[in-house]
Order: C-alpha cells, then sequence, then structure tokens
C-alpha cells in the first residue's frame, strides 16, 4: 500500500532536469510564502543531490529570482562535527549557496555543534521555537534526502528518535556511523507547507519502493514516518530511482 498522503511524484528523465524543475517550485514556493507573511523558511538537507540544487540556486539563472533576504534557513539534520569539517551539512550549504548569495548570517540557523549532543539538540529546539514565536513551528518547505538504506534527515533504522512525538531537535547515536547526529524529529518535520524529497539515481531505486509501496515498517524504512499532517509532500526523481515502482504508483 502507497504511505505517505498521496505523495506527488514528479519523474524526470535525467537529474539535470529534475533539478532544474525543483529549482523552478523553489522560486515559486518562496514568491508564495513571501506574499503570504512576509519570509520564506526553509529546513534543508545535507548530501551530494541537494548541493547540485544549491548550487543552481545560486546561479546566474536563480539568484535573481528569489527575495534572498527574506528566506530564513534551518537544517533538517546536522552531523556532529566542526562547522569547518568537510562532513558539515552547514559548511557544504554555505560554500554551496549561503555565501556566493551573500545570505546574512540572522538568516542562518545553523546547529552548534561546539556544545555537547544533547545541548546542541535542546539549543536548536529553541532557535526554531524562538523564530516561529507563539504560531505552530512550521516550516514553509523542508527539503529531504534519501539514503539506500530509506532514512532521511537523521532517521536511521532501529534508532530511538524514530518513536519521539516531541516537535524538536533530537540527539541521536547512529550505531553505523559511529557518530552522534542532531535531527528534527519526524512530528516537526510533518508540520511543514511543502515537504520535497530529493533523489536520484539507481542505488535509491529499492530505498524509493520501500517508502512508496511496501507496508509500515518504520524501524527499516524511516522515511516512511514523513507524512505531512496537512502540507504537501512531493517527490522529484529521475527514471532510475523510480525505476522500482509499479505503474500504477507512478
Amino acid at each position: 500500500m502507497a504511505r505517505n498522503n498521496s505523495p506527488q511524484l514528479h519523474i524526470f528523465p535525467t537529474p539535470a532536469e529534475g533539478l532544474n524543475h525543483l529549482a523552478d517550485f523553489f522560486v515559486e514556493l518562496a514568491a508564495r510564502a513571501t506574499q503570504a507573511h512576509g519570509r520564506f523558511s526553509v529546513a534543508l538537507s545535507g548530501g551530494s543531490s541537494p548541493k547540485k540544487l544549491y548550487e543552481l540556486l545560486a546561479s546566474e539563472k536563480y539568484r535573481s529570482q528569489v527575495a534572498w533576504e527574506k528566506v530564513f534557513f534551518f537544517f533538517g539534520d546536522e552531523r556532529y562535527v566542526p562547522h569547518t569539517d568537510a562532513d558539515s551539512n552547514y559548511r557544504m550549504a554555505r560554500e554551496a549557496m549561503l555565501e556566493p548569495l551573500e545570505i546574512a548570517t540572522n538568516q542562518v540557523f545553523a546547529v552548534d555543534t561546539a556544545l555537547p549532543p544533547a545541548e546542541a539538540a535542546q539549543q536548536y529546539t529553541q532557535a526554531i521555537e524562538q523564530f516561529f514565536g507563539q504560531g505552530e513551528a512550521r516550516f514553509d518547505l523542508v527539503l529531504l534526502g534519501l539514503g539506500d538504506n530509506s532514512h532521511t534527515a537523521s532517521l536511521f533504522p532501529h534508532t530511538s528518535v524514530l518513536h519521539d512525538a516531541t516537535v524538536g531537535a533530537r540527539e541521536v547515536f547512529v550505531e553505523e556511523k559511529q557518530a552522534y547526529r542532531i535531527t528534527l524529529t519526524a512530528p516537526l518535520l510533518n508540520l511543514a507547507q511543502t515537504t520535497v524529497f530529493l533523489v536520484y539515481g539507481a542505488d535509491k531505486a529499492a530505498a524509493v519502493q520501500h517508502i512508496l509501496t511496501d507496508e509500515e515498517n518504520i524501524e527499516e524504512f524511516p522515511a516512511q514516518l514523513i507524512a505531512p499532517v496537512s502540507g504537501e509532500l512531493h517527490w522529484f526523481m529521475d527514471e532510475a530511482a523510480a525505476s522500482r515502482l509499479p505503474p500504477d504508483n507512478r
């Protein structure tokens, strides 16, 4: 059975086509949000696929299409490494998009990985709560990737955070990485106005199949947890990533 509240699938012949359409979608969402409430809040994903999107958004084609001074950036998860580390999601986003676009520092909310993991998660939760004030912590856009083990953000298989019912950020020790991560919880991610998975490559085809067509098993397939409460869910994929989906799911 299909999960995830009837996701809208956007399948393209090549990753490049998918990235261009997603960049256009980003521009559209940014305009809609800033017109509605004066700002556009985004939770970014790490990984190589989003990096290409960020570089595209910072390119000459797109940089003039968004009111960047009204965009506020958060992170769906962060590796517990210094901001200068090559594995840092913050560093990747900064180099690929934030610095080229000259985004002001007060528009970027990075996880403070100089703090102990639990304290870093608590502080990040507070930063999110302060940003949204008395209202619901509802990002305008959450960008997500998908690991070949069906994880998303840092919601990894067989970790305690999969059952965390709180709305906020949590630290999680990922055994397979032998490292801590800080991740937004599924209940917080599911409040988003719009959620987008960006997935491409044949190595992700099995995970895509598990998430979109298998029976619910969040311990094995954590990305099944992403089921927006009232927002839209979109998947931007290339043909290779979608290759194992049955025709009636495409």
